[in-house]
């Protein structure tokens, strides 16, 4: 176990040097945290400026497509819950996320604090005590989109990182976190 995670890490490590080399960027300690961290982006955030919100921008429930029923590892068709939050500090955006979950993999009393509640899904697990585990797909960096345009109130480059949350051998949810180029430099 120790290996694998060892070569994760360094996989990791790799990952951000090549996007850095790519792109002739040079990410901050704190952006490379953001973007290889195995656990809750939460609890980061929440160490660097206190207390982070969250407001839901959209939740709906979807049958699967094919496209995001391979992301959770589902049959097409299957209910996923569709989340898009964004993860701030007063009023200033910090991280801006999408979740796709099959209801069908989480209890009751998760699927009501997903549903009824702005909490982080890094909380909710907390809450729980779920044991978890997060694995990292893609590190990448994107265009912004006209909705990340106006929810960060710019057009510059977005840092992205897509994962799972696996618990009991399976995946539990799928998670994309984006924010833009220029934060997260200073801290």
């Amino acid at each position: 176990m120790e290996k694998s995670k060892n070569e994760a890490n360094k996989r990791l490590i790799e990952k951000i040097n090549t996007l850095e080399q790519e792109n002739n960027k040079n990410f901050s300690n704190t952006q490379k945290i953001l973007l290889t961290t195995d656990g809750s982006i939460t609890a980061i955030l929440d160490v660097l400026y206190g207390k982070i919100t969250l407001t839901t921008i959209d939740q709906h429930f979807e049958d699967a497509d094919e496209e995001h029923a391979k992301l959770v590892n589902v049959d097409v068709g299957t209910e996923i819950n569709f989340r898009e939050v964004i993860m701030h500090k007063d009023e200033q955006p910090l991280i801006y996320a999408i979740s796709h979950i099959p209801l069908y993999r989480c209890s009751e009393e998760i699927c009501s604090d997903l549903i009824r509640a702005d909490i982080p899904i890094g909380r909710i697990l907390k809450n729980y005590r779920i044991e978890s585990r997060r694995e990292i797909n893609n590190i990448y960096i994107e265009k912004a989109s006209d909705k990340l345009k106006e929810i960060f109130n710019t057009d510059e480059e977005m840092l992205a990182r897509d994962y799972v949350i696996i618990s009991n051998n399976e995946i539990l949810m799928w998670i994309k976190e984006i924010f833009p180029i220029s934060y997260f430099k200073e801290i």
